[in-house]
């Protein structure tokens, strides 16, 4: 007779474990203990198995039932219950260790075997360090784009929308990642892209007045901090190149024979290597720093740690001390500076700027044809803006004087 919920409340526990039958295969396992287990047996190929369904009173009679019934059906369409029960069981504990964080370990990893520079990487984990607090501990499959927007929205609304942007993109390839190695199913970041307020664009404070640049240049000149730092900021003007790339610079890149400093890609925002002709006066500038640094490896090493390059604020510390605020002039507006003034004076091809610049070209065709075709042409460009500077410092005109017969 099929059992009910009065029977099954009822049952004592005795001397001996006993089953109190339902129907269907379905019976109560009463345990000398008093617990009451719900089990089920069935037959698969033939053989008899059994399976549990539960504990009452957590599962009652009529979900007892209903979870018996599509056991029977697994069954009779040849899927072992038993078998897909301890599938299930293996994949929730391994998407319960699939966190988060360890999956964005597991992907900055990647990204460091890929040959991806340390600054890239100490970034992505500054970014990780954000998310972690709030999803760090989550099963990488279970975080909805719900839960990952309330991060995004808690930085967004303390005023760092640039940071909630890099947040979303982070996380999203994560997410990605987590789906091509089959942790994860979806990416709840992608359908939050339109979500965040955008980052207002915050352009290098620079200087392109050519007077006030050439003010500038008289500052640098009469500079009285650290003997490197000031060769640091003369040199600068002449190569216009990105702050990091100038601070880390090493003997070992320039070729004076050549008049050359060939700057690795494993130090260039686009991952290719980087020629960069120089002038006199740069080939000037670098011999008087050799007499400073040149038994080291960096041309422009740290104070007191001469092992070390110079310190990433040291040449915005100097404009600051110099009187130039941040909404002024930065290390990185000399790149600025250069550019317009080079595409103002009109004597050089766009394209011989921007390669000069080591911008990225979208088309790897055009790039790589780009990277070859305009040198001759940089290295004129290259004389020349190193004179338009002096003129500009010196407030003098270069003349080009015949050459004696």
């Amino acid at each position: 007779m099929a059992l009910t919920d009065t029977a099954i409340r009822l049952a004592k526990a005795e001397t001996r474990d006993r089953k109190l039958a339902d129907s269907k295969g379905l019976y109560l396992l009463v345990t000398t203990t008093g617990s009451k287990l719900w089990r089920l047996k069935y037959r698969i190929g033939g053989k008899e198995k059994k399976l549990a369904l539960g504990s009452y009173p957590e599962v009652g009679l009529k979900d007892a039932r209903a979870r018996r019934d599509a056991a029977r059906q697994s069954a009779q369409a040849g899927n072992d219950p038993s078998v897909a029960k301890r599938e299930a069981r293996i994949a929730n504990r391994i998407a319960a260790a699939t966190t988060f964080a360890g999956i964005a370990d597991e992907y900055i990893a990647k990204l460091e075997a890929e040959g991806r520079a340390p600054v890239t990487i100490g970034k992505t984990r500054w970014l990780l360090s954000k998310l972690s607090p709030a999803l760090g501990a989550r099963p990488i499959a279970e975080i909805s784009p719900h839960e990952l927007l309330a991060v995004l929205k808690k930085a967004e609304q303390a005023g760092h929308r640039e940071t909630a942007r890099r947040l979303r993109s982070f996380s999203s390839r994560v997410f990605r990642y987590a789906v091509a190695t089959a942790r994860a199913s979806v990416d709840p970041a992608q359908p939050l892209q339109g979500a965040l307020v955008s980052p207002v664009a915050k352009h290098h404070a620079a200087i392109t007045d050519p007077a006030a640049f050439g003010t500038l240049l008289r500052s640098i000149e009469s500079y009285s901090g650290q003997p490197v730092t000031k060769l640091a900021l003369r040199f600068t003007p002449h190569v216009y190149q990105r702050p990091g790339e100038i601070r880390k610079a090493e003997w070992s890149e320039i070729d004076f024979d050549k008049a050359l400093w060939t700057i690795p890609a494993e130090r260039m925002k686009q991952r290719q290597p980087h020629r960069v002709p120089l002038s006199r006066q740069a080939v000037a500038i670098l011999r008087e720093a050799s007499e400073l640094s040149g038994g080291g490896r960096y041309i422009f090493p740290k104070l007191g740690s001469p092992l070390k390059p110079m310190c990433e604020n040291a040449i915005n510390g100097a404009l600051r001390r110099m009187g130039y605020g941040s909404n002024d002039m930065t290390a990185h507006g000399f790149r600025s500076t250069a550019s317009s003034l080079l595409n103002e004076s009109g004597k050089w091809s766009g394209d011989a700027i921007e390669r000069a610049l080591s911008h990225a070209d979208g088309n790897q065709v055009r790039a790589a044809y780009h990277r070859g075709a305009h040198w001759p042409e940089r290295l004129e460009m290259a004389q020349w803006w190193s004179d338009h500077v002096d003129v500009l410092r010196t407030g003098g005109e270069v003349l080009a004087f015949a050459k004696q017969a």
